[in-house]
């Protein structure tokens, strides 16, 4: 399946995200931050990027955009969730490049099958 890195940094969610992209047979690198997002894309090989837009620790999206400005997201999708109430941050994620935007709430249902569309995308 495919190779995740998380940039979630809720323990709690972060577990779940976790749990039901293994149990789909993906295999997953929780990140808490920028510096080891790009560690975890500096191992190599395809990836998916999810990433948490409701964690007021970071900017989820200036970093997937500084990711992409330096060459960081070649071969990578990225998948971002935000709170569904927040359609500013939704917008500005669609603007800055995410391949999929999803509320939290379809991340918890729907994780799994979300990144293997993308992963199946290639």
């Amino acid at each position: 399946m495919a190779r995740v890195i998380a940039l979630v940094p809720d323990l709690l969610f972060g577990s779940q995200v976790q749990g039901s992209l293994n149990a789909a047979g993906h295999s997953v690198a929780l990140a808490g931050d920028e510096a080891k997002v790009r560690e975890r894309l500096a191992e190599g090989g395809g990836a998916v990027l999810v990433v948490d837009l409701t964690d007021d620790r970071f900017d989820g999206v200036a970093i997937r955009e500084a990711l992409a400005a330096d060459g960081a997201l070649a071969g990578v999708h990225s998948l971002a969730f935000y709170s569904h109430v927040d359609a500013a941050v939704r917008e500005r994620a669609q603007q800055a490049g995410f391949d999929l935007v999803v509320p939290r709430s379809r991340m918890a249902r729907e994780g799994a099958a979300l990144v293997s569309g993308l992963a199946a995308e290639g």
